[in-house]
């Protein structure tokens, strides 16, 4: 069979590092029956938000970058199509293969099927079931115009059968006869993969914020139903700031440049009562090692963050979420992760929930083996040798 060529789309900081899985399993697997050509759409455009984590995690640079940058979601989105559309139609891969459920994954599901490109869509059948949020919109679209689906989860498995996907479909394979897979999670090979490194090259970091291990509580906040809305965002940061001070531990918040500027101009008061706790630390954003790093060591997680919720059960932590649904249901079926939206008193109450439980929770298997990408990269293979 000849070598076939993956077209390999990023845009996010969680798409870099999703991508970095599989670039890695085609250089150890892979490398004779697949090259992979990258491209990355530029959604995130802050250096620190991204070229940094094509180094960090020995990815090699991208082939292509599409400079789309910040923009209205249409404008955005159609930057992005464009630049797709030119590169599939220059390489002329055999599939695309696309994650999760930002713009770019959309813009990359539009091109690709318009072009009769195969999609390949990992972290497939995710809901939230709640429609108002961008990302639900981009995952539907993507999902019912992808020829191979690869869910995480059984509830994503379910969701996808309960959409009308097939699991007993037969190949050939095509957008008209998709198939479903239940795989794991690539973000769990990462985890395995990039938390010995992190030991290695980020230890000082607990050092330089004064911490020891599970004496912290991490927090992180970056969607726009949070950090656009300063009454939310007012509601959750002073509850924070308050359980801090009344329990004595320290929270550690890297926050994306979207949060800093919107409490540097809706709310100023509170980030100046913020700077001046020394129960709370606002940092930069940190690189993915070290962001594994305070996953792995903190005692608890605060977070509005898809990804940071599974990493919370990665490393066995208890998960506070700041919205009112998530996509990873089995984790609040678990117990393990609670979901709060900006309400003060549920906040505080899972909070001191935690803090006091200190033993007897249980943080099972959801997520496969720890090599769901080798097993996606051999599916791919396989769809072409039954053409």
């Amino acid at each position: 069979m000849p070598r076939i060529k993956v077209l390999n789309i990023v845009g996010a900081r969680p798409q870099i590092i999703k991508a970095s899985a599989i670039s890695r399993a085609i250089r150890k697997h892979f490398s004779d029956a697949i090259s992979e050509v990258l491209v990355h759409t530029g959604q995130h455009y802050d250096k620190e938000m991204s070229e940094v984590f094509f180094d960090e995690l020995e990815i090699h640079k991208p082939d292509y970058n599409l400079g789309a940058g910040s923009a209205s979601h249409g404008k955005q989105t159609s930057m992005m199509i464009t630049g797709i559309e030119e590169v599939i139609i220059k390489e002329k891969p055999n599939c695309v293969i696309l994650y999760g459920d930002t713009n770019s994954s959309l813009a990359g599901a539009i091109a690709a099927s318009k072009l009769h490109c195969p999609v390949v869509h990992i972290e497939a059948g995710l809901r939230s079931f709640n429609k108002t949020m961008p990302e639900e919109i981009n995952r539907i679209m993507c999902d019912h115009a992808s020829t191979l689906l690869f869910a995480p989860t059984n509830a994503a498995f379910k969701n996808l059968m309960n959409e009308g996907f097939r699991p007993e479909n037969s190949p050939p394979y095509t957008i008209s006869n998709p198939k479903i897979y239940l795989t794991g999670d690539i973000m769990y090979d990462n985890s395995l993969y990039y938390s010995e490194l992190a030991e290695k090259k980020k230890s000082g970091l607990l050092d330089k914020l004064s911490d020891k291990k599970d004496g912290y509580v991490l927090v992180t906040i970056h969607r726009d139903s949070n950090t656009d809305d300063p009454d939310r965002l007012s509601a959750i940061l002073s509850t924070i700031m308050r359980l801090a001070d009344d329990s004595g531990i320290h929270c550690i918040m890297p926050f994306h440049p979207r949060t800093v500027v919107s409490l540097n101009t809706k709310l100023k008061e509170l980030h100046r009562e913020l700077c001046k706790s020394t129960k709370v630390s606002i940092i930069p954003p940190v690189s993915y090692l070290e962001m594994i790093l305070l996953e792995k060591h903190c005692r608890m997680i605060i977070t509005d963050s898809g990804g940071v919720q599974k990493e919370s059960h990665f490393f066995k932590k208890p998960c506070i979420v700041l919205r009112k649904e998530t996509e990873w249901v089995e984790l609040v079926l678990n117990g393990t992760a609670k979901l709060v939206d900006a309400d003060s008193k549920r906040l505080k109450e899972e909070f001191v929930h935690f803090m006091e439980l200190n033993e007897g929770l249980d943080y099972p298997a959801f997520y496969g083996d720890g090599k769901t990408a080798g097993f996606i990269l051999g599916e791919i293979l396989q769809m072409f040798e039954n053409r």
